[in-house]
């Protein structure tokens, strides 16, 4: 898929539920998927078709032994069935080749678009949750889509095709067999439907606890410095074992669901595969069917056992999948706090003057203790404006503000005469640059951290701004220079060196406003 429909499918709503998100990723591999679909149908065609033409062959067989026909008739069905074969496995071929590049469409698009979508949530949605946790949402959910595109192409069209083909081949020998096994078919589905939407709900369960595990294991191991500083590993390790039993015994309930699902479908097939199987031998015994035909008819039924007694675990298998996909979505494709206003314009910051006018803000859960209340405020193009505070004052939410993480309670912000409420947010953090209390760096090199403020810098202009943030001079020293790999949130640099990094790339941005949350 191209960059221009990347764009194009990101921009669309995403649907929030598990088949009409996999139908909206689907979309730009759709010929591949129905390729693969109609080279799976014509394989079910001809693997059905197999046990009829066994059929044939020992009929022309017997015929040809008691002097009724020829032995021709034998060779013929027989080179059929190698056609056939041939036709079948080709098939399956070209539909495996065709539904792999659909499938790992699938999972690429879902991955791209709730990429994109999630890292439009506000500054909030991300301090309310564990980064593993929002990773293993995404996970969840497109690789449950991949999981679901597969199994409805290979696991769950194939097979109930060939239930109907069977259905049709039995009911041309006996309409008693066949009668017998559409009942099987009446019994077991809806059974099986009601048995696998009771199992859903220990479904998302258990997958919740996985997410849970996931996040547990990835706060744990981002601040494994803590842990050891304040000998904590004991209540860790003990914390992820309680979270690691929640989830096992989350899982058993769910799969011993599933194998109680198998017991029963154990039963029910016996018993009305015996029913068919006596049936159809009761008429071949009184010369109503041939050989062939009780031949064909115990090779279908034999085809089709094992779908017909893991239909529950298919249902199953879609059930968790569908719930998998449930569960991602839910979290990630909640509503975006933060959105650019219909028609907003890119903001022109020529001067870089800033207006706080009557502005009041107050954190969602905490409406009844404002942050800042009617506050008033103008701070000139070029002018240094300190803020001095004790912790909690509101500092950094003032500088969040600024950069429009979090919506005002009340009045407005303006650069240079422009709301930032009614200009784009991309447009209005390009022209901000900010060197962070906490600096945040990506487990890139130095060169690549410096060059976040301005993709297209030269060389030259990277090593200037790492300069001007006396960054340059340590960074020549390590062996591998701006080549070095920072390690995840930069922990291979002291404290000092990452906070000059993030002061060279706030430099290389150049942009008319600079703001320093920590000014030491």
């Amino acid at each position: 898929m191209s960059d221009i429909e990347t764009k194009k499918q990101q921009n669309k709503a995403i649907p929030n539920t598990p088949l009409r998100f996999l139908w909206y990723v689907s979309r730009p591999g759709l010929r591949l998927g129905i390729t693969g679909f109609f080279f799976a149908t014509l394989a079910v065609v001809f693997s059905s078709s197999g046990p009829y033409v066994y059929k044939r062959i020992i009929d022309a067989a017997q015929m040809a032994v008691t002097g009724k026909a020829t032995i021709d008739a034998v060779w013929w069905w027989g080179a059929l069935y190698i056609v056939i074969t041939m036709l079948m496995l080709a098939s399956w071929r070209i539909s495996g080749f065709s539904g792999m590049r659909w499938v790992t469409g699938v999972t690429a698009t879902a991955y791209n678009a709730l990429f994109a979508y999630v890292s439009k949530h506000s500054h909030s949605y991300f301090s309310n949750r564990f980064a593993g946790s929002i990773s293993s949402k995404i996970g969840h959910a497109s690789n449950g889509a991949e999981n679901l595109a597969e199994g409805l192409l290979w696991n769950y069209y194939s097979p109930v095709l060939s239930l109907i083909l069977t259905g049709i081949y039995i009911a041309s020998v006996s309409r008693f067999a066949a009668l017998l096994f559409l009942a099987l078919l009446v019994v077991l589905i809806p059974s099986n439907i009601f048995l696998a939407k009771r199992r859903r709900k220990y479904v998302t369960i258990y997958s919740q606890r996985a997410t849970d595990v996931t996040g547990h294991t990835v706060d744990s191991i981002t601040n494994i410095a803590a842990v050891r500083q304040f000998v904590g590993l004991a209540h860790e390790i003990t914390a992820f074992g309680e979270a690691v039993d929640l989830m096992r015994s989350s899982d058993l309930k769910q799969w011993g669901m599933s194998e109680w699902i198998l017991v029963y479908n154990n039963i029910i097939v016996t018993i009305f595969e015996a029913g068919i199987f006596f049936s159809v031998l009761y008429f071949w015994s009184h010369g109503q069917v041939s050989v062939g035909d009780l031949v064909m008819i115990m090779t279908l039924l034999m085809s089709v056992m094992g779908s017909l007694i893991f239909i529950g675990s298919t249902m199953n298998g879609f059930i968790r999948r569908y719930g998998e996909i449930q569960e991602g979505l839910s979290d990630v494709l909640l509503p975006h706090e933060i959105v650019d206003v219909p028609g907003a314009r890119e903001l022109e910051a020529y001067e870089g003057n800033i207006e706080f006018q009557r502005m009041s803000f107050a954190y969602g859960d905490q409406k009844d203790r404002e942050v800042f209340s009617s506050l008033d405020l103008t701070i000139k193009p070029g002018q240094r404006v300190g803020l001095v505070g004790t912790s909690g004052a509101g500092k950094s939410t003032f500088v969040s503000l600024l950069l429009r993480q979090h919506e005002l309670s009340g009045g407005s912000i303006l650069i240079d005469g422009q709301s930032i409420a009614e200009v784009t947010q991309d447009s209005l953090r390009e022209a901000i640059a900010v060197v962070p209390q906490e600096p945040l760096l990506f487990h890139r090199s130095i060169r690549e951290n410096i060059a976040y403020g301005r993709s297209d810098a030269t060389e030259e202009e990277i090593i200037e701004a790492a300069k001007m943030a006396q960054a340059h001079d340590f960074v020549t020293l390590l062996s591998a220079g701006y080549d070095t790999l920072v390690g995840e949130r930069g922990v291979k640099l002291s404290g000092g060196q990452r906070q000059r990094i993030a002061i060279a790339r706030a430099m290389l941005k150049d942009a008319p406003i600079l703001i320093l949350d920590e000014a030491t």
